[in-house]
């Protein structure tokens, strides 16, 4: 009980200390130790990626699921590790209940019928909606909360740890400082009285006792120093690990992207599929397709004759680009800066390093998502999504 009764009244005038410091601080009577430029570049960029990721994390929760009751329902039974219950999706209610009506109308007859292929149809769009949820909770939701709940908290607890040790570092400052003052003034007008510390003995002279009380302040500032920086390069680390987490979350956004992909592609087969078997006239046009992210997987696109025109141009032409008769324009190169490691994937490409400068090009006929890069004697395409454009 003894040594519980200790251990709290040195936290609690440890806690009035750091209070004491941080109060000092914001009336401006104290100095405070500044971390450097890179280490608050570090800060400010965990900070933004933590504000990005929770609001794209919660929006994409929205997408996934707009029923808030339903959303509330599934975080219940995760957090008491239950099973979550399978939910019937929408379409495949609507699908139900088409196929009952069907039944009620006679499928003999032509609006029974067609309610009946239409209901069987909206069921299969309904059980691709549920793969497309659970493969987007698992492959895209379920990194960004990790990194929320996990990589987060630790970065935002070594951060507290390293504030303290900051205030009590700057703390150990001012005292060796205010120890000098009293020293120094000690030593011109010695008074045993006003100038000594109450625990020392009456005997010894104020200008000793100011001096001993120096040295020990000193020694307490070089731990408290050891003990910041060790800290400091903990939290370093971790911020640093930032950049892992982001290409972390890009690979997830690509796989995110390739599930809606799939998901959208599925759903326009099972139309196409309920137009035929509804009998719709083939030569009524198709709405024209908009460009989007997944015409760059050219594995998924589908293609029909009503899309493709004599003379319009593909994004496979660039594909014939070749590399080494490419030249760089007499104006319009910058210089960019390399996010992320990138592996060239084969001979048109070119390798890259994170934090290398290269100078980077446009030419006609490129894909917007790429640039030419160059590099000493080497050049080739590069990817825009890893690199940071300088002025």
């Amino acid at each position: 009980m003894d040594f519980s009764v200790k251990k709290l009244a040195s936290g609690a005038g440890l806690f009035l200390t750091r209070a004491v410091q941080f109060t000092e601080e914001k009336l401006g009577q104290a100095e405070k130790t500044e971390l450097d430029a890179q280490f608050e570049n570090l800060i400010s960029r965990a900070d933004c990626t933590k504000h990005w990721t929770e609001k794209i994390y919660r929006q994409t929760e929205v997408l996934l699921q707009p029923n808030p009751s339903a959303r509330i329902e599934e975080f219940l039974f995760e957090k008491l590790d239950w099973k979550v219950p399978s939910r019937v999706t929408n379409a495949e209610l609507l699908g139900q209940y088409m196929q009952d009506a069907a039944k009620e109308f006679d499928l003999g007859m032509p609006y029974g019928n067609t309610l009946e292929k239409v209901g069987e149809c909206e069921k299969r769009l309904g059980e691709a909606e549920k793969e497309f949820l659970q493969t987007s909770a698992i492959s895209f939701l379920t990194p960004l909360r990790n990194f929320l709940e996990g990589d987060w908290r630790t970065i935002s607890k070594e951060r507290r740890l390293l504030e303290n040790l900051r205030l009590d570092l700057d703390a150990c400052k001012t005292r060796v400082k205010k120890a000098k003052v009293a020293e120094a003034k000690a030593a011109t007008a010695p008074d045993f009285q006003e100038t000594r510390p109450r625990n020392y003995v009456l005997s010894a002279s104020a200008s000793a006792l100011w001096t001993e009380e120096v040295e020990k302040a000193e020694h307490e500032l070089r731990i408290a120093q050891t003990e910041f920086d060790r800290q400091a390069e903990v939290t370093r680390l971790l911020l640093e690990g930032i950049s892992s987490t982001h290409v972390n979350h890009l690979r997830c956004l690509h796989e995110f992207v390739e599930a809606q992909a799939a998901y959208y592609k599925q759903c326009h087969l099972h139309m196409q599929e309920l137009q035929k078997e509804l009998g719709r006239p083939s030569h009524l046009p198709l709405p024209p397709r908009l460009p989007n992210a997944f015409a760059l997987n050219s594995t998924n696109a589908i293609a029909t004759p009503s899309m493709v025109t004599e003379g319009s141009s593909s994004p496979v032409e660039t594909d014939t680009l070749k590399i080494e008769e490419v030249q760089a324009p007499a104006t319009g190169t910058r210089k960019a800066r390399v996010l992320y490691d990138y592996d060239a994937a084969d001979s048109s490409e070119l390798s890259l390093l994170a934090d290398e400068l290269i100078t980077v090009y446009t030419v006609p006929g490129m894909d917007s998502d790429w640039l030419i890069g160059e590099k000493g004697n080497h050049k080739g395409k590069v990817p825009v999504t890893y690199l940071e454009l300088l002025s």
